[in-house]
């Protein structure tokens, strides 16, 4: 679902937009935004803003909700801040910094790739033990425990290797779940539509922010690495250069990949990634 353009949003949500921004002379909005009702990058009397929007008592406004509370722990470095948020006519609305750059390449041999290790490398340590009341990992896929559900509920959603090895994809799930529990503010859903390129890597949309352990979001970049042209071990080697990721439990790195397949398996909407996350956990597996 796309957000709406600037002129359909209602008119009393533009007026408290303008009251942040001064007069609005133009909206640009990405071709990529899926997350929010309102999504545009704002020309205005007062410069340039990106802004967020999204309709009260929804889902979305949650995730807002919780992507506003992260936003002021997070280094400026590595994230643009936050600068004013409104409400209106039953919109909530978020008004950021506005950063240019271009979503990041993560394709072998790309100059992108040093800027993105750079500020994984920021992150970790920035982010530790964070004392923001926010969604703890562990507990989301404790209640997600989709092999669990795959377990019980089969269907065409399973490969043959899913089958073969179900009973110990769900025990490395139940693992999983211990492994993921820290108190590090994690992203959460880092890839390359998340993160900006310009002078250095920025890290955008904090909706899916959480607590939990430090390498998380490194381990979440090796297996997009894996999506984008890097073998597995490419990926991991071009990882060990991030401190939290090196210092990770290797059990958990395995149980963690074992929860993301499980999820994509579950939710059946990215197949692509589907088959990028069996190779790899296949490949942590050596089967």
């Amino acid at each position: 679902m796309s957000s709406r353009a600037w002129e359909d949003i209602p008119a009393p949500v533009r007026r408290a937009v303008e009251k942040e921004t001064g007069k609005v002379s133009s909206s640009v909005s990405p071709s990529d935004g899926r997350n929010s009702d309102f999504l545009a990058t704002l020309h205005s009397e007062r410069g340039r803003f990106f802004v967020k929007g999204v309709l009260a008592g929804s889902r979305r406004e949650r995730m807002q909700r919780i992507e506003a509370k992260s936003n002021p722990v997070l280094p400026h470095s590595v994230a643009p801040r936050l600068l004013w948020e409104a409400e209106a006519d039953g919109w909530s609305l978020l008004g950021f910094e506005h950063v240019a750059g271009r979503h990041a390449n993560l394709e072998p041999g790309s100059p992108d790739l040093p800027l993105v290790a750079d500020t994984a490398v920021t992150m970790a340590p920035a982010l530790a033990h964070c004392s923001l009341d926010l969604p703890s990992a562990a507990e989301q896929w404790a209640w997600s425990s989709p092999w669990r559900r795959l377990s019980k509920q089969p269907d065409g959603k399973l490969g043959l290797w899913d089958r073969r090895h179900l009973d110990e994809l769900v025990e490395r799930e139940r693992q999983g779940i211990d492994w993921v529990r820290g108190d590090s503010l994690v992203h959460g859903d880092l890839h390359p539509l998340n993160i900006l390129v310009a002078d250095r890597a920025r890290v955008v949309d904090w909706a899916w922010s959480s607590l939990g352990a430090p390498w998380l979001d490194a381990t979440s970049l090796v297996l997009r690495l894996v999506a984008d042209g890097h073998t597995p071990e490419q990926a991991e080697e071009w990882a060990r250069r991030i401190p939290a990721y090196r210092d990770a439990p290797d059990r958990g790195i395995t149980a963690f990949s074992v929860l993301v397949l499980g999820m994509w398996t579950y939710r059946g909407a990215f197949p692509r990634l589907t088959e990028v996350a069996r190779r790899y956990v296949r490949h942590r597996l050596a089967r």
